[in-house]
């Protein structure tokens, strides 16, 4: 260790200079680095770590060290409505319904399910 810490007075909180959040918050920043075991060695919880580093990544760039990081680029964008769907070039299609009682119905194209539920129905009750 290089340095020893004695707290003589009652005061419970110490001051931490903004040298040492940085150097704290750049080693816990740092791949594969262990935010306990750098606590741990500085003698600070955990959590003032965490909430350093948070802090330092959100201020302006202070120390040299840090103007190193890629700065974050933003790219402006538009919301441009859905393209339509291109239109089928395929033969439309037909479909042909024969009832019991002989009567035949052709449908062309795709015609809403709901009005060809109500169409047969009724075709189906008169012919019985």
């Amino acid at each position: 260790m290089d340095r020893i810490e004695v707290i003589t007075s009652v005061e419970r909180r110490r001051k931490h200079s903004l040298a040492e959040k940085e150097r704290l918050a750049m080693a816990a920043a740092a791949p594969g680095a262990n935010v306990v075991e750098i606590a741990r060695a500085a003698g600070v919880d955990p959590s003032l770590v965490y909430r350093w580093r948070r802090a330092l990544s959100a201020a302006p760039l202070i120390s040299s060290e840090l103007d190193t990081r890629d700065a974050p680029t933003f790219v402006p964008l538009t919301i441009a409505p859905p393209a339509p769907a291109p239109a089928s070039e395929s033969a439309p299609s037909m479909i042909t319904i024969e009832f019991a009682g002989g009567a035949r119905m052709k449908i062309e194209g795709a015609p809403d399910a709901k009005i060809l539920a109500s169409v047969i129905g009724a075709l189906s009750k008169a012919e019985r």
